[in-house]
C-alpha cells in the first residue's frame, strides 16, 4: 500500500471533545455510551475520576477524539485542585466543548463556577442537561438556560436517551470548524477502507487482559502463554497486586498479555492498596480487546465468577471462558462444572469455553485459535447493504410490533456497533431476536454485539 494510500485512509480526527462538568453529573457514563463499550470508571462517590483521558469516537463514518476529564471544582483541596486544572487545560486543547449538568439537582453554585470558566475561553460549547429520563422531566431543564449557552440538550447518558442527537450535533459543529477534514473523512467512508484496515490490522497490538479470583491460576496462564516468568506466582490469593503486561509475537500476530490482581468481594476489599489494585484491574478490563474469564475447575463457577463475567460483557469486548485445573476433576465434577457454565453464564453463551491446566500446559494451545476467531470478529464489518438484506428478511418473518425498522447501519467495530433506524422502539425481546439473527448470518462468533436503536418518521 502506497504512502499517500495510507495517509488518505489515517487522517486526522474531525477534532477533539471535552467533556466538562463539576463532579458526578454522569461524565464518564456519557463516555462509554459515546465510545460503545464501559472505558471510564462509574462510580456515585465524586472524584473517582481524575486524569484525562483521550479516547476515539466514532459517528455516521466520522472519527472524533473525545475527553473524559474529572470533576471540575472551584474550590477544595489539593488533589481536587490538581483534576481541577486537568479537565481546564482538557478544555483548552478542545475543538469542541459538552458543558454538562444534572437535572436531578438543578444549577448549582459549581455549575454558575464552571460556566464562568467556560465563558473565558474562545471555544465553541454546546451545553447538556444530564438525567432526563423521560420527557415529564424536560420542563425542568429551562432554568439552566441562565448559565448563558442557549438551549440545551436533554439526555439520559444512562439510557441513552437522545445522545444520538448530540452525537449528530458534535459531528456538526466539529465539520464547521474543519469543513476539509470532514470532506476527506466522508471520502474515506465511500472509498472502502477494508484493505488498509486488514493492512493495519497485521501491525496492531491486540490486548488480552487475564481475569479472575485471587489464586485461580491467572498468574502461572500468563507465564505460560508469554514463555517465561513475568508474573510472580505463589499459592497465597492476592500475589498480584497490580496489572503485569508484556507484549508478545505470537503465531496469530502482536498480543499484548496483561496479568491481573484478582478481584474479591467488595465486603473483604480492605481499601488502600487493594482498593486501587481493585480499580486497576477493572480499567484493565475496560480498555482490553479480549478478556480471558479464569474460573478455577475445582471451585466450580461462584457468585463472584458471575460478577466478574457480568463486567466483561458490560465492558464490550469478546471473553473467552477458561476453566482451569481441569486435570483435577473427576468425571462426575467435569459434568457438575459444565452444567454450571450453561446455567450461570448463560448470557455469555456466545463465548466459547477451554478447558485447560496451566500448570501442564494441558489445552492451552486451543487459546490461540479462541484468540484468532475472536480478534477477527471483534473487527467484522459487514456492508450496508448485505445488512440491510437481512434486516428485511428477518421483519418479513417475525414483524416487529407497532414498529418498522426503516434501515441500519454498523457504524463502529471493536466491538461491532450497529444503529437502526426505527419510526418506534423495539421491544427488548425483539432486539434479542435481531442480534441472533445478525450474529447467525454474519458468522461474529465470540464478541458481542451493540444495538441501538433511533426513532424516525415513517416513509
Amino acid at each position: 500500500m502506497t504512502t499517500e494510500r495510507i495517509n488518505k485512509f489515517v487522517s486526522k480526527p474531525l477534532g477533539k471533545v471535552a467533556i466538562i462538568g463539576r463532579p458526578n453529573v454522569g461524565k464518564s457514563t456519557l463516555i462509554n455510551r459515546i465510545v460503545g463499550k464501559q472505558v471510564a470508571i462509574v462510580h456515585p462517590r465524586p472524584g473517582v475520576t481524575r486524569d484525562k483521558k483521550i479516547l476515539t469516537a466514532n459517528w455516521q463514518g466520522f472519527d472524533f477524539e473525545i475527553i473524559d476529564t474529572g470533576g471540575w471544582m472551584a474550590s477544595g483541596g489539593v488533589l481536587e485542585g490538581k483534576i481541577s486544572e486537568q479537565a481546564e487545560t482538557a478544555a483548552k486543547q478542545a475543538d469542541l466543548i459538552i458543558f454538562m449538568t444534572d437535572v436531578t439537582v438543578g444549577v448549582t453554585a459549581e455549575d454558575q463556577s464552571v460556566a464562568d470558566m467556560l465563558r473565558r475561553l474562545s471555544i465553541p460549547v454546546i451545553q447538556v442537561v444530564n438525567k432526563v429520563d423521560s420527557r415529564a422531566r424536560d420542563i425542568d431543564v429551562w432554568e439552566f438556560m441562565r448559565l448563558g449557552f442557549g438551549e440545551p440538550i436533554n439526555i439520559s447518558a444512562l439510557h441513552g436517551r437522545m445522545t444520538g442527537e448530540l452525537l449528530d450535533r458534535i459531528i456538526e459543529e466539529l465539520g464547521k470548524a474543519n469543513p476539509e477534514r470532514k470532506a476527506r473523512l466522508a471520502d474515506r467512508s465511500e472509498s472502502g477502507p477494508e484493505e488498509f484496515e486488514d493492512e493495519l490490522a497485521t501491525r496492531a497490538s491486540f490486548s488480552v487482559a487475564i481475569v479472575g479470583r485471587p489464586n485461580v491460576g491467572k498468574s502461572t496462564l500468563f507465564n505460560r502463554l508469554i514463555g517465561g516468568e513475568r508474573s510472580i506466582t505463589h499459592d497465597e490469593p492476592g500475589t498480584t497486586t497490580d496489572s503485569v503486561d508484556t507484549v508478545v509475537e505470537t503465531e496469530i500476530g502482536t498480543l499484548r498479555f496483561i496479568d491481573t490482581a484478582g478481584l474479591r468481594r467488595k465486603s473483604r476489599i480492605d481499601g488502600g492498596t487493594e482498593y486501587y489494585s481493585m480499580v486497576r484491574t477493572l480499567r484493565s478490563i475496560d480498555e482490553a480487546d479480549v478478556s480471558l474469564l479464569v474460573i478455577e475447575g475445582t471451585q466450580g463457577v461462584t457468585h463472584q465468577d458471575q460478577r466478574l463475567a457480568e463486567r466483561i460483557d458490560a465492558a464490550g469486548s469478546p471473553v473467552v471462558v477458561i476453566l482451569n485445573k481441569w486435570d483435577l476433576l473427576s468425571s462426575e465434577e467435569k459434568l457438575r462444572v459444565n452444567e454450571q457454565v450453561e446455567d450461570r453464564l448463560a448470557y455469555l453463551s456466545y463465548a466459547p469455553v477451554l478447558r485447560i491446566s496451566a500448570l501442564s500446559g494441558l489445552g492451552v494451545s486451543k487459546l490461540w485459535k479462541a484468540l484468532s476467531d475472536s480478534i477477527a470478529a471483534y473487527r467484522n464489518r459487514i456492508p450496508t447493504r448485505e445488512l440491510n438484506i437481512l434486516l428485511q428478511h428477518a421483519q418479513a418473518k417475525n414483524p416487529p410490533k407497532g414498529s418498522k425498522i426503516l434501515y441500519g447501519v454498523q457504524g463502529a467495530t471493536d466491538p461491532p456497533t450497529f444503529t437502526l433506524f426505527t419510526t418506534k422502539e423495539l421491544s427488548s425481546g425483539y432486539m434479542r431476536y435481531l442480534e441472533k439473527q445478525i450474529r447467525e448470518r454474519f458468522g461474529f462468533g465470540p464478541t458481542p454485539l451493540k444495538i441501538r436503536v433511533r426513532r424516525r418518521s415513517g416513509r
